[in-house]
């Protein structure tokens, strides 16, 4: 079977896409490529200087690009409020929303401006809000999609409902792998919500491999030399961002794709290779826990839908 590639895009023109986390990365490639099949992107970022330039650079090498820079700050229910309803106001349908941004920082927990643990706060509990208030938008869109974005540290990963923010044993590389497990659950969980409500729009869910991009080195940054010079070499060994981006693609664009689905890589441990549809952890796949943890996230966000 022929490699799936970003070449493989379906045609987006008149197509309005936001992509969280959008200013480098994984989600710049993302913009990048939905921008080049004639999507209008909505890059959703934390540091709207760093968007710019982000943006600056993909109208470089893609003149009629139909790309804009709107500040989203996943750590705070505020901002994710605030850009929900300038959206909602100024796209009264929105066919594709990609829930990429993620954090990740060595050390001592943080928390965001809500108080939530940082990792979990931002890369679950953020995309939760953000996704339920645009969703009346992305139902109008008809044929749309919600993306989320899981990692292959999820497959190892387990979450204690009681224990969201991992209180109990934090380490930055556990409660990564748990944010990623929860988003796997959200997307299926929101699945299954809209099956039984009738939409037709479809929740998928797809993970990179393990990929070269700037989110480990930042995650870095205050760890001592070694550790980082560990972290650098080991980057070496990677695939690239633009072919790790693919399942993303494929799970955003692709004809035939049906909600629930879940892709990845085919190659060994899921680490590299074409796109393939993979299988989620056991918890992430449980009914009753999906149902719990998507409970918490409206009684932690404040935001109920479907």
């Amino acid at each position: 079977m022929t490699e799936w590639t970003e070449r493989d895009i379906p045609d987006q023109s008149g197509r309005v896409a936001v992509v969280t986390g959008a200013n480098s990365g994984l989600g710049l490639v993302t913009a990048t490529e939905l921008a080049r099949a004639g999507a209008h992107v909505v890059m959703a970022v934390r540091n709207t200087a760093a968007g710019e330039r982000a943006s600056e650079g993909i109208r470089r090498s893609l003149p009629n690009a139909e790309v804009q820079v709107r500040q989203l700050d996943l750590a705070s229910l505020e901002s994710v409020r605030a850009f929900a309803k300038g959206m909602c106001d100024d796209f009264p349908s929105i066919d594709l929303l990609v829930n990429n941004a993620a954090v990740l920082h060595m050390g001592e927990p943080r928390t965001t401006e809500d108080g939530f643990e940082a990792i979990f706060g931002v890369a679950v509990l953020g995309h939760f809000a953000l996704t339920g208030l645009l969703l009346d938008n992305i139902r109008r869109a008809g044929a749309s999609r919600v993306l989320s974005v899981s990692s292959v540290f999820h497959k190892k990963a387990r979450l204690d409902p009681n224990d969201l923010m991992s209180r109990d044993d934090f380490t930055a590389r556990r409660a990564y792998g748990r944010s990623k497990l929860a988003n796997t659950a959200f997307a299926l969980e929101l699945d299954s919500r809209l099956r039984e409500a009738g939409s037709a729009v479809v929740s998928v869910v797809a993970h990179p491999g393990i990929c070269r991009t700037n989110f480990s080195p930042r995650a870095f940054e205050d760890a001592g030399v070694v550790a980082r010079t560990i972290d650098r070499t080991t980057q070496l060994a990677f695939q690239s961002a633009e072919r790790g981006v693919r399942p993303l693609l494929y799970a955003a664009t692709a004809p035939g794709v049906r909600g629930g689905q879940f892709y990845g890589p085919s190659g060994f441990r899921e680490i590299r290779g074409k796109v393939v549809e993979v299988e989620a952890n056991a918890q992430a796949g449980d009914p009753a826990f999906r149902k719990e943890l998507w409970s918490a996230a409206e009684r932690l966000t404040g935001v109920s839908y479907l």
